[in-house]
């Protein structure tokens, strides 16, 4: 299906939001000596120039990571009256090359094993590089526009090829103007949707959510400014994690999961209860568990308790005795499941049913802090006292530009959605309304997931707007072709705007920590956006027209990329647009779930993103929870500035940690282009052997935890 005349006039209005937005100043009134703007002269002003006398860009502030005391305020690393260049010609140049280059290979290892590279902290580290290049070094916050702008590209290809496969897997062929414009009106939604949320996920709950991710890319950046003892601290971990991580998931040298099923009493509780789980030993969540903390970690972990050891059970127990008929959503006799076919097949739903309830109230929760800041924002525009209003660090763009940007989006993805055959008016608006809903609805999940746990809930957000819409659709009479190619463009555009908010919400957290512009944050965000977006779209249909998406189609000699999510969400719409039964009750009790965790006031989104996500990889995370528990109460018993030095390199191991896992991680997606690659190309003589190799990967997961502990509580840095 085909569409390039609107295909075309969407994308170039698609294109007129970034560059109107990335480029667009806000109305201020000039001080003395001022020529531009606060937010322009702050972003483009070379570091010689800036005013930074004295300035120290090595050292967070101590209050960088708790709660605030009555009264007590967070001043950045670079405060609101200094100015250290920012938005420079090298630093968004050098952010969109990064940004093309991790899009083309995050393309691929996407579709080939269903991971998508996390650009940002890999990319934090090669500016720390970069930075040393130039006669006049790159500035920290130079450094924090440069990985906003890199990073994109991971969020932009999660939300195109976890969707636009399926295009091509139902032989709907979409035109490569319109899967590029899928991808940049999705993510120009999610940025602008995100920025109202900013003050109230950023500021008003500064030290309540842990933001794993964005504390790892701040050490990584403070790191790189101080040098010495803890910048050796972290290239140390950084390299231990990527070493381990590497040979951990892309050779066959010891097994990557651990789940004792080679004892007798596990393998019978397995097979007879359906009590089965396993344990991820990759460092990267160790990292990541340790920056999260022991009470997020443990209620993620509850989650999955719950999931797993309640739930599955519970749903074999009852259908075990149905052994000639599958219950829907199933698609074979519960008696014949596993239980990890039980947890995909019903479980998850209910996962999905939780996080959409927990995002209702996250958004209810933040509504009069969104609300204060667009009355703020229009009071300034009516008075023209924009400059007086906030400080540099808390500027975000006009709230002008913003409605402007969603007017331009709106005109795009209606443009788009007129070409499909058999859409009236009504349908064209229903379609429109749900992709809007839906992207800011879901804007406020991802940056709720990005904060507390890392993890943006994309594939379950997407079953659900899928599902919706399929449903809505059908109301209206769309259906076939035409309804499966709608679903999927609704859905595509919501999981890149979902993606892209949740990696937004690091890059603002991280510019806050350190004294960046939000505008000028926001400003080149739309800029990576567009250079992801059309090397996402550019690359989805190369590959589309030398790989299969999907399963073999018998005759077709191209190897197959397996696309893991496409062919999931594919076959959820495929079944709906057949008019098949929506499993309403299990979506019921994911949300009765959510109600209770916020009576009990226990954060629900965490609770329910552990129920959605497989335990096996929430397990490590705890892990790295108890131990910055036990690291922080040694540093609460030292006291003074040993105790403040322990707490230190304690997130600097695991900042290291989180980059060397996700380097590792490139580097074996990037292998896995090259034709000769095996896993078995290193296998050591135990791998098979399933007591061996596991016993192998607990002792050496054990060391890793020992070499944190040890090194974080030891007297002298």
């Amino acid at each position: 299906m085909t569409g390039g005349t609107a295909g075309q006039v969407a994308a170039a209005l698609g294109f007129s939001i970034a560059v109107r937005i990335a480029y667009c100043k806000d109305a201020q009134v000039e001080g003395p000596g001022q020529s531009r703007s606060g937010v322009e002269s702050a972003a483009m002003m070379p570091a010689d120039t800036a005013n930074t006398a004295g300035l120290d860009t090595s050292r967070l502030p101590e209050n960088a990571y708790r709660p605030l005391g009555a009264g007590e305020t967070y001043v950045p690393v670079v405060p609101p009256k200094a100015a250290l260049a920012e938005a420079t010609g090298r630093s968004v140049l050098w952010g969109l090359f990064l940004c093309i280059i991790f899009t083309l290979a995050s393309a691929y290892s996407g579709l080939k094993v269903g991971q998508v590279m996390e650009a940002s902290i890999p990319i934090s580290i090669l500016a720390i590089g970069l930075a040393r290049v130039y006669k006049r070094r790159f500035t920290l916050l130079e450094n924090v526009i440069l990985t906003g702008i890199g990073g994109t590209s991971g969020a932009v290809v999660a939300g195109a090829v976890f969707t636009l496969p399926a295009l091509y897997i139902l032989n709907l062929d979409p035109h490569p103007v319109q899967t590029i414009l899928i991808c940049l009106a999705g993510g120009c939604l999610g940025v602008l949707f995100l920025i109202p949320l900013r003050r109230y996920f950023v500021r008003e709950m500064h030290g309540q959510l842990p933001y794993p991710e964005a504390t790892a890319i701040t050490e990584v950046l403070v790191t790189g400014e101080k040098g010495g003892s803890q910048a050796k601290l972290l290239l140390q971990a950084t390299g231990i994690a990527l070493v381990y991580d590497f040979f951990l998931t892309t050779f066959q040298v010891w097994k990557e999961y651990v789940d004792l099923q080679f004892l007798p009493a596990v393998k019978s509780l397995g097979e007879k209860a359906r009590m089965v789980t396993s344990f991820d030993a990759q460092v990267f969540i160790l990292g990541l568990g340790y920056v999260m903390g022991l009470r997020s970690s443990m209620i993620l972990v509850a989650g999955g308790l719950l999931s797993n050891f309640v739930l599955v059970p519970l749903i074999w127990m009852i259908g075990s005795h149905i052994s000639d008929a599958a219950v829907y959503p199933g698609t074979i006799p519960i008696a014949q499941m596993t239980a990890v076919q039980i947890f995909r097949g019903y479980v998850r739903f209910i996962g999905v049913g939780a996080i959409a309830t927990a995002g209702i109230f996250g958004i209810i929760k933040s509504l009069r802090v969104v609300a204060g800041s667009f009355s703020i924002a229009l009071k300034a525009f009516r008075k023209g006292e924009g400059a007086d209003v906030f400080e540099r660090t808390d500027r975000d763009v006009p709230v002008v530009t913003i409605l402007l940007g969603v007017v331009v989006a709106t005109v795009a993805i209606a443009a788009f959605f007129s070409r499909l055959p058999g859409i009236s008016v009504s349908t064209l608006a229903v379609g429109v309304g749900m992709t809007l809903v839906f992207s800011f609805f879901f804007a406020s999940v991802a940056a709720n997931a990005i904060a507390t746990t890392a993890r943006n809930p994309v594939s379950g957000m997407t079953m659900l707007t899928i599902i919706i819409s399929s449903v809505v659709l059908l109301k209206f009479g769309v259906s076939g072709q035409t309804g499966m190619f709608f679903v999927m463009a609704i859905a595509g555009m919501v999981c890149t705007a979902l993606s892209v908010s949740g990696q937004t919400i690091t890059d603002l957290k991280t510019g806050y920590w350190l004294g960046s512009t939000p505008a000028a944050q926001e400003r080149v965000k739309f800029l990576g956006v567009l250079a992801s977006s059309l090397a996402a779209g550019i690359a989805i249909v190369i590959l589309a027209q030398a790989f299969q998406f999907g399963e073999a189609i018998p005759g077709d000699v191209r190897t197959v990329l397996p696309a893991p999510q496409a062919s999931i969400m594919k076959a959820l719409v495929q079944g709906f647009m057949s008019q098949q039964p929506v499993a309403y009750l299990l979506f019921g009790v994911g949300a009765m779930v959510a109600v209770m965790m916020e009576m009990l006031k226990v954060p629900a989104l965490t609770f329910a993103l552990g129920m959605y996500l497989p335990l096996e990889l929430n397990l490590p995370a705890l892990v790295g929870g108890a131990l910055a528990h036990y690291v922080d109460r040694r540093a609460d018993k030292t006291g003074g500035e040993s105790g403040r030095a322990t707490r230190e390199r304690g997130v600097i191991i695991a900042s290291g940690f989180m980059a060397g896992g996700a380097l590792g991680g490139m580097v074996g997606a990037a292998l896995r282009l090259v034709p000769w690659y095996a896993e078995d190309k290193i296998k050591t003589p135990f791998f098979d052997n399933e007591p061996i190799s596991q016993t192998v990967s607990i002792a050496l997961f054990t060391a890793v935890c020992v070499y944190l502990w040890v090194v974080s509580t030891k007297k002298k840095a």
